[in-house]
């Protein structure tokens, strides 16, 4: 590892390296204290004696970033590599007490959850451990494979993927489809009925689609049945397509859940689909080298309870 090799490396503190990975993940003095459990000052003097040890800047600030130096990207990855080690040798101690933890866990899903699990989860997590920090990130930040061997999430929520064999994984619950329309809207049926065929094939629909694709599995069934429907928004989350069909003029196919959850406050109308439409099933991927890291699997464990309901 470079001058790393050169110093004392008796005297070096193993954690400045916690925290030179945090920076170089979050690329912010706070982000990256939340990160690892330290106020901003705590990290600023670690950059400092990280900066004396190595002989150099490491990173340089840039408006509100923090921008690695070539020599900071050089160590990123062994650095990174060498805690993964330390991780999986001491994942199996299974001392972890939630009372003292500071840790900030990060999960990546759709505002699904943001809605329906992470308040829930908070409350859960509060109780037994007022000082751990979650943060969702959204479903669109990149792929799960690489944020999860990156280290950059802790769990990803969502739909089933083609991961690679170092990936686990548990399903969490069945997210049926629902039809969602505007009270006002004369649709043709009663709420908790089928949508009418017809109707749900001729009246404009918001999707939400995180790449801009104006079709899903919704389609998918439709052309099965040799019928299409008029997408005519996109919207990158499930909040906006109910804003959306809720001012009326649109509807939308949103999982049921969502849908029974926002229903009375937003003055919307809940409808089985017209035709049977696969149902997604929802699951929670992690690093498989956490299968045995206590304080991963306890909030593993909170998690599932708190989506046993859904």
């Amino acid at each position: 590892m470079g001058r790393i090799g050169a110093m004392n490396i008796a005297a070096f503190d193993l954690n400045l390296l916690r925290v030179f990975d945090a920076l170089m993940r979050e690329r912010s003095v706070t982000r990256a204290g939340e990160r690892v459990g330290l106020s901003q000052p705590a990290v600023s003097a670690a950059l400092g004696r990280l900066r004396a040890a190595l002989q150099d800047q490491l990173f340089v600030r840039r408006g509100t970033e923090m921008v690695p130096t070539p020599r900071a990207e050089a160590l990123a990855e062994p650095v990174r590599a060498a805690l993964a080690q330390l991780e999986t040798a001491l994942g199996g101690d299974d001392r972890f007490d939630p009372a003292a933890s500071t840790r900030t866990y990060t999960l990546m899903g759709a505002d699904f959850f943001s809605t329906l699990v992470l308040p829930r989860l908070f409350e859960r997590v509060r109780a037994e451990a007022p000082g751990v920090r979650l943060r969702l990130v959204d479903s669109a930040r990149g792929e799960v494979d690489r944020l999860l061997q990156e280290d950059a999430i802790d769990l990803a929520l969502e739909r089933p993927l083609s991961t690679p064999s170092w990936i686990s994984s548990e399903r969490l619950f069945l997210s049926p489809f629902a039809v969602i329309a505007a009270r006002s809207e004369n649709v043709g049926a009663r709420p908790g009925e089928a949508f009418p065929l017809d109707g749900f094939c001729a009246l404009p629909q918001a999707i939400r689609s995180i790449d801009g694709s104006m079709s899903g599995l919704v389609d998918q069934a439709l052309a099965e049945a040799g019928r299409t429907r008029e997408v005519v928004l996109a919207l990158p989350h499930f909040q906006s397509v109910a804003l959306a069909v809720a001012r009326g003029g649109l509807i939308a196919c949103v999982p049921r859940q969502f849908a029974d959850a926002v229903a009375t406050e937003l003055g919307l109308s809940v409808y089985l689909p017209p035709i049977s439409v696969p149902v997604p099933e929802i699951k929670m991927y992690w690093r498989k080298r956490h299968d045995r890291n206590p304080a991963h699997a306890w909030l593993r464990a909170r998690v599932l309870d708190v989506v046993a309901d859904l």
